[in-house]
């Protein structure tokens, strides 16, 4: 934020005023494992072979999703990322890790943007993105299927970055006790919102997924005014 207003302070000196106000960032750690893969069952092939990078919105989503222990039980909260700007496109949350999930964050991101075509939709081997419901959205909708290949994190990476964000950033960070669904739900809305709208992303240029969005389309108009 500082450099955005034009002040470039020295990584030295950050520490120092963290150290001296008492502040330390959240450490990020290992929990429950999701996904449940299949070996036999049919998908499609890796598209994306850990090469996370993209040239324009609506090229390439990732598609994960991630728990939160509550009072009334296990919630899982499902999101897809297009990566171009890290913006998030769809999420849900849920008490069920089922397809009904993972389909609606895929409805929500395929409404929201306007229903584009010939974009990349990368997940892991979970049944959930494998199933029968699940690819043929995909088809119906002119989305192209990526699945990773060997199982690990890596083949997600990016995916997996978002939700190690998400756990710690709001899960963590607000240290309540989670009840369920509902407040889950309320605090997820209010963290998506800021994660696209405000959040500043370094590998963006710390700038947030909508206003690096938005720079991307500006170019277009500045190049039809120039023609």
């Amino acid at each position: 934020q500082l450099k955005c207003e034009g002040v470039h302070p020295a990584r030295c000196t950050v520490e120092r005023l963290m150290r001296q106000h008492g502040m330390q960032g959240i450490w990020r750690g290992k929990g429950k494992i999701t996904t449940k893969s299949r070996n036999d069952q049919k998908r499609a092939d890796d598209l994306v072979n850990r090469d996370f990078t993209a040239h324009r919105p609506n090229q390439l989503w990732v598609a994960d999703f991630t728990y939160v222990k509550t009072l009334s039980g296990w919630v899982y909260t499902a999101f897809i990322i297009d990566v171009f700007a890290r913006a998030i496109v769809g999420w849900r949350v849920s008490d069920r890790m089922n397809t009904d999930m993972v389909m609606a964050a895929l409805n929500q991101a395929i409404a929201d943007r306007n229903n584009p075509k010939d974009v990349i939709h990368h997940s892991d081997r979970g049944v959930q993105y494998l199933s029968i419901r699940y690819t043929d959205k995909m088809a119906d909708s002119g989305v192209i299927a990526s699945v990773g290949t060997t199982g690990d994190s890596y083949d997600n990476a990016l995916a997996e970055t978002v939700n190690g964000l998400y756990k710690t950033e709001v899960i963590e960070y607000l240290k309540q006790q989670w009840q369920g669904v509902n407040d889950v739900e309320l605090a997820t809305l209010e963290w998506v919102d800021w994660f696209n709208k405000t959040r500043l992303h370094s590998t963006i240029g710390y700038v947030s997924p909508f206003e690096f969005e938005r720079r991307y389309y500006d170019s277009f108009i500045e190049s039809d005014k120039a023609a």
